[in-house]
């Protein structure tokens, strides 16, 4: 199916409801991917960063559960297939051979990736929720793009502070 399969959208609540069960199966598919994001990564700081954020997705999909009862209806997965694909290079990064820094830095890529899409669904279905006058729909999405905003600013410094100079550093001693 995937974002926007719905035949027939009558009202911005249809497209809230969709929009819900999109991010709730990108959610449910990324638990499955950062574990092996995680055992991927060789820095002992991304790794740590895959595995914490794991714990944050489970906490993401118990929000929007709890946004789905707000709304009466029961938690249901619509295929995302943006998620879908953005995991897929990730698995891409992570078959990949070469020198583990620089598997890194793309394996961080892959993450942001991943984030920037999180962050455009969550932003865009809290304001369809806010607009609607959801406010408990709307607090429960903004908690989640809250984190989803840090998680990618911790990537950005993992890959400032310690993945890219150390990439870098390979790059410059074979060149």
């Amino acid at each position: 199916m995937g974002l926007f399969s719905n035949e027939e959208f009558n009202s911005m609540s249809d497209l809230l409801i969709e929009q819900l069960k999109d991010l709730y199966d990108a959610e449910q598919q990324l638990m499955e991917a950062l574990p092996k994001m995680a055992d991927a990564a060789n820095s002992s700081t991304l790794k740590d960063a895959f595995s914490s954020h794991l714990e944050q997705t489970q906490g993401h999909v118990a929000r929007l559960e709890e946004a789905f009862a707000a709304l009466g209806l029961r938690a249901e997965r619509q295929t995302c297939k943006a998620m879908k694909g953005l995991i897929a290079e990730g698995s891409d990064v992570i078959s990949a051979k070469g020198d583990k820094a620089v598997r890194d830095a793309a394996l961080i890529a892959a993450a942001q990736r991943v984030e920037h899409y999180e962050i455009a669904g969550y932003g865009t279905a809290r304001t369809f929720s806010e607009q609607l006058g959801l406010p408990q729909v709307t607090s429960l999405l903004e908690q989640t793009l809250g984190e989803e905003k840090e998680a990618d600013e911790k990537l950005t410094a993992i890959a400032i502070e310690k993945v890219n100079p150390k990439a870098l550093g390979k790059i410059a001693a074979t060149a």
